[in-house]
């Protein structure tokens, strides 16, 4: 290699994976104007109309090319089932494929991970880095929102009488109408705020990673499939890439980090393949070992998601609107910036609720959409009127793992999030279930409900809501934990509170593995949070004033 093949292959950091922390991270650390960085994706650039169009994410979760297709291991919690856990493989990462609805948690998450030893983390810590992200559109509390940065967060533009009714007949429960389940307190019910402005998805690409590329510091190269990092003793130094299976292998270096930004599947699958794991995995894998680092693939967890479907009448729903002629007028409206089905997520109101007792502090989130899909089938809507109304329980007890499937970099890596495996699990599963169908069956529906669908009205014991749970539950697609943060004493940390990973010099993590816990939340909020927080940590920058100081101030 030449010398100045050399140099156009170095950089003072090199991150792995455009996501929703990569695309964050590579913004942040071009913007201190010193150093130059590497961005590397495997996936192609989101060029694909459907990765920006809101309702794309039907066709775009299924495509290969844009997606990574994973299914977890066969779970004995669900009957033995495997599950697709697609995860992002584009610019913009999950962010150009999910359902883009903000949420944080509550801030008991965030005091639960330095309660654990992680200093700096607490809520008052990461809040002013949840404000940093956002620009939160129309009228909010600077207390807790953002209005200056890179991520447009709008309220649902598009109201449906299913929507409302979901909203009254909880409110009829004592659930209190919440106009900001980011703000003050989460409890509540109302429409998900979510990353969509004039009608387009705002993805980590979008609204990171397109003005990173133009300060001229970031180098991008997508199609790169990282296949290791490479070590100098217990340094990592950079990284190894091949574009495609078989194709020639390319290393770019790294004179200050590497940072991985993986995902919470792909990061700790590479530190396996690149000999940091427990001993007896890599033995397994047949990879001599750089670092024994027993939690790296440990404490995996995800949310698990029980639908209900009833069927509507006297009243158009998302079924009947995405077909035929009406689709074309939910083109035509959309087209014009009117509210549209293109332009809304996939779950449309929230309810934020305590499965078993509506006084206390919420443990499920209520998912309700004016639609509903073919049971088994990705992506296809029901062929009658319906509507589905989900629960997933917010801090699952269940924890299971990742794993390297072989040394092949290119083969998948195993999932096994072992879901309902805790008796805790299962009973919030029944509780959650029991509310849906009360607020389903509630007056507030009365001029709709015909009929519920699934599981159907002659399933009513717990032992058969359960099964019911086992057998058609599906993920949120919310991988977290397997590079776990925790203090040093802590066996099952992979990263300390720097997101430095123990025992090697010059390497991070920074992406929904690190979690220590799950928060009450859809995950993405709190990535791009973690990636705020890594850049100051990287570029070793005072952390911004906690709230509890601002009040003493």
């Amino acid at each position: 290699m030449s010398t100045q093949q050399q140099d156009n292959d170095a950089f003072d950091y090199v991150i792995v994976g455009a996501g929703a922390a990569g695309c964050l991270l590579a913004k942040r650390l071009s913007e201190d104007g010193r150093y130059t960085i590497c961005l590397l994706e495997a996936g192609p650039p989101d060029r694909n109309i459907n990765l920006h169009v809101p309702g794309g994410f039907i066709k775009a979760v299924t495509n290969p090319k844009y997606a990574w297709q994973f299914s977890t291991e066969p779970g004995e919690g669900i009957g033995g089932r495997r599950i697709a856990i697609p995860q992002g493989r584009t610019l913009g990462g999950s962010t150009a494929i999910n359902g883009f609805n903000y949420n944080r948690g509550q801030p008991a998450d965030y005091d639960t991970w330095a309660q654990q030893g992680n200093r700096g983390w607490g809520y008052d810590d990461v809040l002013p880095y949840f404000r940093r992200t956002e620009r939160r559109m129309g009228a909010h509390d600077a207390h807790y929102r953002g209005g200056e940065g890179g991520l447009t967060i709008t309220d649902c533009d598009w109201q449906h009488p299913l929507c409302e009714a979901f909203i009254e007949a909880a409110v009829s429960e004592g659930l209190p109408r919440n106009p900001d389940y980011n703000a003050q307190t989460q409890k509540g019910v109302g429409y998900f705020q979510r990353w969509i402005r004039n009608g387009w998805r705002v993805s980590a690409a979008t609204a990171f990673l397109r003005p990173a590329i133009r300060s001229g510091r970031v180098d991008l190269r997508c199609n790169a499939h990282t296949t290791a990092i490479t070590f100098d003793g217990r340094r990592a130094t950079g990284i190894r890439y091949a574009q495609g299976r078989g194709g020639a292998v390319r290393e770019v270096r790294a004179r200050r980090e590497v940072i991985l930004a993986c995902g919470g599947a792909n990061s700790p699958k590479l530190l396996q393949l690149s000999g940091i794991g427990p001993a007896e995995t890599l033995a397994g894998l047949g990879i001599t070992p750089i670092h024994t680092l027993a939690g790296v693939g440990a404490n995996l967890r995800d949310h698990y998601m029980v639908r209900l479907v009833a069927r509507a009448k006297g009243v158009e729903t998302i079924n009947d609107m995405a077909r035929g002629v009406k689709l074309w007028r939910e083109i035509a409206k959309w087209a014009i910036g009117r509210p549209s089905i293109l332009a809304v997520s996939p779950s449309v109101a929230y309810g934020f609720a305590n499965a078993r007792d509506l006084s206390l502090e919420p443990d499920i989130q209520l998912n309700f959409t004016p639609g509903s899909y073919m049971k088994s089938v990705t992506g296809v809507l029901d062929s009658f009127p319906g509507m589905t109304l989900g629960s997933y329980q917010l801090r699952p007890e269940s924890s299971g793992y990742v794993r390297a499937r072989s040394p092949d970099p290119f083969d998948d890596p195993v999932i096994q999030p072992n879901y309902l495996m805790h008796a805790e699990d299962c009973a919030v599963a029944v509780a959650g279930i029991k509310l849906v169908r009360r607020l389903l069956e509630s007056p507030a529906f009365a001029h709709y409900h015909d009929g519920e669908v699934s599981p159907g009205a002659d399933i009513r014991s717990d032992d058969e809501l359960l099964a019911f749970a086992r057998e058609n539950g599906s993920t949120a697609y919310h991988l977290i934990g397997a590079c776990r943060m925790g203090p040093k004493e802590d066996a099952t940390a992979v990263v300390d509170d720097g997101l430095r990973v123990y025992g090697i010099e010059g390497l991070r993590v920074a992406d929904s593995s690190i979690m220590p816990t799950m928060p009450s939340a859809n995950t993405c909020a709190a990535t791009y949070m973690i990636a705020e927080k890594a850049a100051d940590l990287i570029l070793e920058r005072q952390a911004p004033a906690s709230i509890e100081m601002r009040r003493a101030s």
